[in-house]
């Protein structure tokens, strides 16, 4: 499994997580996904094959939020 952390910018509460989460764990390849609010990072477990760091920034920017 690879892991990818990003700096990510505009999630302001656990909902914010949450949309980021599911958005994340509805991609064919990841196997879990975490979002810190506060810290502003999101961590992804993936296979590294199906999903690329590509694919899991343009979900995020979908679902709304900023990737640094």
């Amino acid at each position: 499994m690879d892991q990818t952390t990003l700096h990510v910018t505009g999630m302001a509460c656990d909902g914010c997580e949450a949309t980021v989460t599911d958005a994340l764990e509805s991609l064919e390849g990841v196997s879990s996904a975490t979002a810190d609010h506060e810290a502003e990072t999101v961590r992804v477990e993936h296979d590294g094959t199906t999903v690329d760091e590509a694919s899991i920034t343009n979900t995020i920017d979908d679902a709304g939020y900023d990737v640094e």
